[in-house]
């Protein structure tokens, strides 16, 4: 999916950045050139990143054992 219409950036590109280690809305925004003219997709590359986020596992938690 298309989420920044002026510099053509997809939610697949957004996500690549994150997985490289973007770590930040502004820095995914840098990485890919999204919100770069007019800014009004910012909100949407939010929203991906947020998604993207909510899908990773927490490092600092340990797995459910099945005799807790």
């Amino acid at each position: 999916m298309i989420v920044c219409h002026c510099g053509v950036v997809s939610s697949r590109d957004i996500a690549e950045a994150l997985g490289a280690g973007a770590a930040s809305v502004s820095e995914v925004c840098r990485r890919t050139g999204a919100a770069q003219n007019c800014g009004t997709c910012v909100f949407s590359v939010r929203q991906v990143v947020c998604q993207h986020e909510a899908t990773q596992p927490i490092a600092d938690e340990e797995p459910l054992s099945a005799a807790s």
